[in-house]
């Protein structure tokens, strides 16, 4: 059997496509992030805890109201992306002219209210959620049996993040909203509606994060502290990747769930900290990051 460095080919290769699952789930919420740093300018610390909302939306959706989950990979977002606007338009709004530490600690008090509030009503413990029957079983590739929803997910973060990026850097809307965020007044002068423009754009930020929950809601057990497992890790993939750079969010997701998986398999204990050992040392040689401009 070929090895590679003493480790067996097949379990390597296996390795490398869990890692991009993984860092499909990185992408497109490292993507929301990056989305909203780079338009709003606010860190937002509640991305997590909306990641987890749009998994138990789906939860509640399919447990109480019998909504499949390819329905509800619309609604979700949906709904998460108008509380989002909510939270815009009565908290956020407020503090865009502040230093970026208000917003970092307006989002973490949201964080707890959203957490606790899902706590109290369903515990820590998880929920089950079943894969949707067309996504069942796996498909053989040889060196492992690759199960279809995992394959799933990659493909519909890749399509999601792809739109967004074509949507911001390559449209007209997507000129609107940069220029909107430099330049408000002269963007008003056009006719358009810069704060609801900035609503819509926090509540798609939001919308992206409740679609990765949605997808992650057959993998991850379903749980209220689910978001905290992944936010610090997508924080140090934004600053790695650039902070607001679109592109740079999408590449550094991947990249990093890939060398989480290579790491798992040379060095398992280091891999829950290899992503943050990146950060320190792209920080020390580039500190905007792989993708971010210097000032």
């Amino acid at each position: 059997m070929d090895t590679i460095f003493g480790v067996p080919l097949p379990a390597l290769l296996s390795q490398l496509l869990l890692g991009l699952v993984n860092g499909s789930f990185y992408a497109i919420l490292s993507l929301g992030l990056a989305v909203i740093f780079g338009l709003l300018n606010v860190i937002n610390f509640a991305h997590g805890a909306l990641f987890m909302m749009g998994a138990v939306v789906t939860w509640m959706a399919m447990h109480y109201l019998g909504i499949n989950y390819w329905l509800m990979l619309l609604l979700a977002p949906l709904v998460v992306g108008c509380f989002g606007m909510v939270i815009e338009r009565l908290f956020l709004r407020w503090i865009y002219k502040l230093d970026h530490i208000y917003g970092l600690l307006l989002t973490l008090g949201l964080t707890l209210l959203i957490e606790g509030a899902f706590r109290s009503a369903y515990g820590v413990s998880g929920l089950s959620y079943s894969t949707p029957a067309l996504l069942q079983g796996g498909i053989n590739l040889g060196f492992m049996f690759m199960p279809k929803y995992r394959a799933w997910v990659v493909v519909a973060s890749l399509i999601v993040c792809l739109a967004t990026w074509y949507l911001i850097e390559k449209t007209r809307l997507g000129a609107y909203l940069r220029a909107g965020t430099e330049n408000p007044r002269l963007v008003e002068a056009f006719g358009i509606n810069v704060p609801l423009m900035i609503t819509l754009t926090y509540g798609a930020g939001v919308a992206l994060a409740a679609f990765a929950g949605v997808l992650a809601a057959p993998i991850y057990q379903v749980s209220p502290l689910m978001g905290q497992n992944l936010i610090i890790t997508v924080f140090a993939v934004v600053v790695i990747g650039g902070m607001g750079s679109i592109m740079g969010s999408i590449v550094t997701g991947l990249l990093l769930g890939v060398i989480e998986g290579l790491t798992r398999v040379f060095y398992p204990e280091a891999s829950s900290t290899v992503v943050f050992v990146v950060m320190a040392i792209v920080l020390l040689i580039r500190p905007a990051g792989l993708f971010g401009k210097e000032h």
